[in-house]
């Protein structure tokens, strides 16, 4: 018997073979899952993998790489585009990146559907992706305290503090200038989820940016050169 089809989302998919794909997908029972979906470039194809669509999908197999054997539309599709478009291909790198492949994530799976629906509803793009990437990293037992500095301290507001994979959050007693480090205020705001302020934006987007880097490696984002290659005005700030 057959296992009920379950959610899913296309995080990324390439050429296999004659008419089929290799297609990571986000799923909600089984987390990062690759699969082998046949005919997704033929001719008579009903249904193709594209991302951002709700589908419900199963699979048979017994090895990390599955066969497709269903696939359906399960919802309206999030429309993404420009700015909100590299920002949805740059949260599913994120995933393909750092998920384990079979480890499931439903916390994650809701985070990234409200993500896509708030990306396309018109939200400000980046306390959406600095959400996410901060949701991301908790989930995986990357996360760290935005309220306690390494030592157990409260993060007091007109502190400056520095990150430390090893540790987390430790004061920065003798800033070289008085933007330097993070702000104790903007790091209590990313905690409360409040990003009312633009210095909030700013830290988080450097405290982000260096602990993903810790697990991203040294191999470059796709998402993010793409990005970069759009002209100025219409940039925003993805990362």
């Amino acid at each position: 018997m057959l296992p009920s089809p379950g959610p899913a989302y296309v995080l990324h998919t390439r050429p296999y073979r004659d008419s089929s794909a290799l297609v990571d997908l986000l799923t909600l029972e089984s987390g990062l899952q690759r699969a082998v979906w046949r005919g997704a470039r033929g001719q008579r194809r009903k249904l193709s993998p594209q991302p951002f669509v709700p589908l419900l999908v199963s699979f048979t197999g017994r090895s990390e790489l599955k066969t497709l054997t269903q696939a359906e539309v399960a919802g309206r599709f999030a429309l993404l585009q420009g700015q909100t478009l590299f920002s949805g291909l740059y949260l599913n790198e994120l995933l393909v990146r750092l998920l384990v492949a079979g480890d499931p994530q439903p916390i994650l799976f809701a985070a990234y559907q409200l993500a896509l629906e708030q990306l396309a509803g018109g939200a400000s793009v980046e306390p959406i992706l600095r959400r996410f990437e901060w949701q991301l990293l908790d989930n995986l037992g990357y996360g760290f305290s935005l309220t306690e500095d390494a030592g157990g301290q409260p993060i007091e507001p007109h502190q400056r503090y520095v990150w430390h994979a090893s540790d987390g959050l430790q004061p920065l007693f003798q800033p070289v200038s008085p933007d330097a480090g993070l702000s104790g205020a903007a790091l209590l705001a990313m905690a409360a989820d409040d990003w009312s302020a633009a210095g909030t934006l700013r830290t988080a987007k450097l405290l982000m940016r260096q602990a993903l880097g810790v697990h991203l490696g040294d191999r470059p984002l796709v998402s993010r050169s793409l990005f970069a290659r759009r002209p100025p005005s219409s940039r925003g700030d993805l990362q």
